[in-house]
Formats: C-alpha cells, structure tokens, sequence
C-alpha cells in the first residue's frame, strides 16, 4: 500500500500558497500521488498544473474533475496537457457529481448518470488514444452532432501516455460496479475496513493493476477524541450537505454501513439549519471507522487494517491548524507506514 495526500479544493480557510510546500513534503517523503478535487469553489486543473512546475516525481491527479462541467473532448484534452506539463505523472480521476451541483451549478442534466459516465469515458480514451478521428454513436454525448455540420477530429497533440489512468469517484452500488468496469481505479470515501471487502467484491471483475484509493480524514494526536472532533464538521457536511433529503450518496452510504438513524437525523437537522444539532448527531464510531486518527503507534495499526482489507492508495486528508502541522502530520504518517510495515 502506498500513501497519497488529497488536497480537496481552495476554501475560505486554504492557503494556497501552503499547498506546494506540502506536496514538496510529500514527494520527498515517497507519497505516490497528490490529489486535488473540485466541487464549486476551486477547479482541479489550474491547481495541478501550478504544482506540476513545483515538483518532479510526485504524480498528480484529479480526484475528481466533474463530468457534466466539461465535454468529454475538453477533458481529455485537459488530461493530455497536463500530462504533458508534468512529465507523464497525471491521473485523471473523474466524478458524476450529484444533481443539485450537474444541474444547479453547471446546467447540466443528471439523467441517467451511469450511462453518461460510460459514454464519457469511451469518448476519453478515444481521444487519448490519438489513432484517428473521433466519433462516438451514443445517446448521451454523439459526435459528430448528427444535425449540424461538424466533422470528426482528432487531438492535434502527441500524448506521453496513450493509456493513461482513468480512475473513477463511486459511491453507490451501480456507479462502484462501473468503475470495475471501465476504469483503472476507485476513488472511495468514508471508508471502513470492515465494510469495504463487501464493496470490494462489487467491483466485479477488474483490471491488472486496479488502483482502491480510499481518502481518508488524517489527524494525528494522543487524544483520539480531539482527532473526532477536527474531522465532525467534513462529516456533517456530507451527510447532511452534500445533496438533497431525497439524493445524498453519502447519507446512503452510510446507511448501507449500519449508520441509517444516525444518518437521517444528521440530514435532519442539517436541512433544518441545525448545525450543531446536526454536528452531535454524527457517531464518534463512524468518524473513527472512516478515518486515521490518534497517535503514531494506533494509526499504524489503521494502516495495517486498510492494507489487509485491500487498499492500495492510502490518500490522506489532512485537518491541521497550519502548513507546519501539516508537515508534521505528513512526516508521522511516513514514520507509520513504516512501522505497520504494509508500504508498497
């Protein structure tokens, strides 16, 4: 099992400019890759290819550059030059989103998302596969549209890698098993160890090579209750934010591992403008079965749990007060992969 380190998105309390001296840290330290996502705030790709001039080995990916926010040919596009710029270190890692963002945000439809994330990532590797014009005969994304007068093209570049990685952010059951399916990786949240064999086995059969990246809370501290609460506020917002009382992936994810009650009243109060309310209705348990916390002995032991259940890419959230915690907490994490004595 290797480590990465998940950047997530600028936020109003991001620094970016702490951002290249963590993932400096990172590479020096052997991590594999360093993620950036994209919701509505910071896009993915601007911040990759700002890092990819600051570092050397590290790869880069995107976990994840949402699907309805860009056509298919501009992702791919956006894939080859950044693997370009960075030398052959891209990872491309690509997401659905939910309806509120697809529709609300990027005016695009949600319909029938597991039909248009197949589509889309057929027209990708087309692309990227440079062997000659592109079309694609689909109900989703046709090209050439059939009624007007565009005609097939090809990318007028040379990419460094033909096959490059495409990994693919599931949660629910169909979207897991399509990312079995089609793609060279899973990117996974709020991952327990104990549950993930089950989700696992729903992968279906895989690639040679298929990447799990669980990203998961990082905090390393003696009191394992102070950890709980540094990660409560990322829980409630995707329990109870992250989507609509009738479409929450994660709200189902979480019932689907043994949270069901907890689950609902934390969207309760959460739709209801609770917030506090909402933050003491997560468990404790489940942001510990979904995290990395505690001191450097016990997260070795996590780490250990992970590698045995079938996680491959350990990606690491971190949740510190400033860039020399974060350092730190990256360099105790290394020191544990080492005890645990699980690195790849």
């Amino acid at each position: 099992m290797r480590l990465a380190l998940n950047l997530r998105y600028l936020g109003p309390r991001t620094d970016h400019r702490d951002l290249p001296r963590l993932v400096r840290e990172a590479e020096r330290l052997g991590f594999g890759v360093a993620w950036v996502a994209e919701a509505f705030s910071s896009d993915a790709p601007s911040v990759l290819s700002w890092l990819a001039g600051q570092t050397t080995t590290i790869g880069l990916g995107s976990a994840a550059m949402q699907i309805p926010a860009r056509s298919a040919a501009m992702t791919a596009m956006t894939a080859a030059t950044l693997d370009v710029l960075s030398g052959g270190r891209f990872h491309l890692g690509l997401g659905v989103s939910g309806p509120q963002v697809a529709e609300g945000w990027h005016g695009a439809r949600f319909g029938k998302p597991l039909a248009r994330t197949r589509e889309y990532v057929e027209i990708v590797r087309q692309v990227l596969a440079a062997k000659g014009p592109v079309t694609h005969e689909g109900e989703h994304y046709p090209l050439p549209l059939p009624d007007g007068p565009g005609k097939p093209l090809r990318l007028g570049m040379r990419p460094p890698r033909p096959h490059l990685p495409i990994y693919l952010a599931a949660v629910g059951p169909r979207n897991l098993a399509l990312a079995g399916e089609i793609a060279d990786g899973w990117h996974a949240v709020f991952v327990d160890p104990e549950f993930l064999p089950a989700q696992l086995a729903g992968l279906g059969p895989v690639r040679d090579g298929f990447d799990v990246v669980a990203n998961l809370p990082l905090v390393v501290a003696d009191d394992v209750s102070l950890c709980v609460d540094r990660v409560r506020a990322y829980a409630v917002q995707y329990l109870g934010g992250m989507g609509s009382r009738e479409e929450n992936f994660y709200s189902r994810l979480a019932a689907r591992m043994g949270y069901a009650d907890a689950a609902t009243e934390v969207q309760d109060h959460f739709l209801a403008g609770r917030m506090r309310a909402a933050a003491a209705a997560v468990p404790d348990e489940f942001i510990d079965r979904t995290s990395v916390l505690g001191p450097v002995d016990r997260v070795a032991d996590r780490l250990r749990d992970y590698a045995a259940a079938g996680v491959t890419t350990l990606s690491t959230i971190l949740f510190v007060r400033d860039a020399d915690e974060g350092v730190r907490t990256l360099q105790d994490v290394a020191t544990a992969l080492d005890k645990a004595g699980v690195g790849a």
